[in-house]
């Protein structure tokens, strides 16, 4: 069963994502938490660009890249919202490719701050 992606439905899957990341690092899942709180971070961003109209383009939303290449150009590059948001999505981005994609250890202070 599937349900019309709007704002609202995406912010609510972030809440939970965010909640689940606050879980799974209290029980010292960090690569878990890693994920929880790059899709918590991800789905705010589709909200984000839904919002603004720039979702109306089906072809951003089939892939991370292009979700975020659209997230730094319409919300981050001119604004309204800072770099620092931006980096902090493409620092989560990659800490979540490594805690599900290699052998390597995410640091757990790494964890604490995409959770944060």
């Amino acid at each position: 069963m599937s349900r019309e992606l709007t704002p609202e439905v995406l912010m609510s899957k972030a809440v939970r994502a965010c909640a689940s990341a606050r879980v799974l690092l209290d029980l010292d899942d960090v690569d878990g938490a890693c994920n929880r709180a790059y899709y918590a971070m991800f789905d705010a961003a589709r909200a984000a660009l839904l919002t603004s109209g720039v979702l109306a383009q089906p072809h951003l939303m089939k892939t991370h890249s292009g979700l975020m290449s659209a997230f730094g150009l319409h919300l981050i590059k001119n604004g309204p919202l800072s770099r620092d948001l931006g980096r902090l999505l493409k620092r989560a981005e990659e800490i979540r490719l490594v805690a599900d994609y290699t052998g390597d250890s995410v640091e757990l202070d790494d964890a604490r701050e995409l959770v944060r």
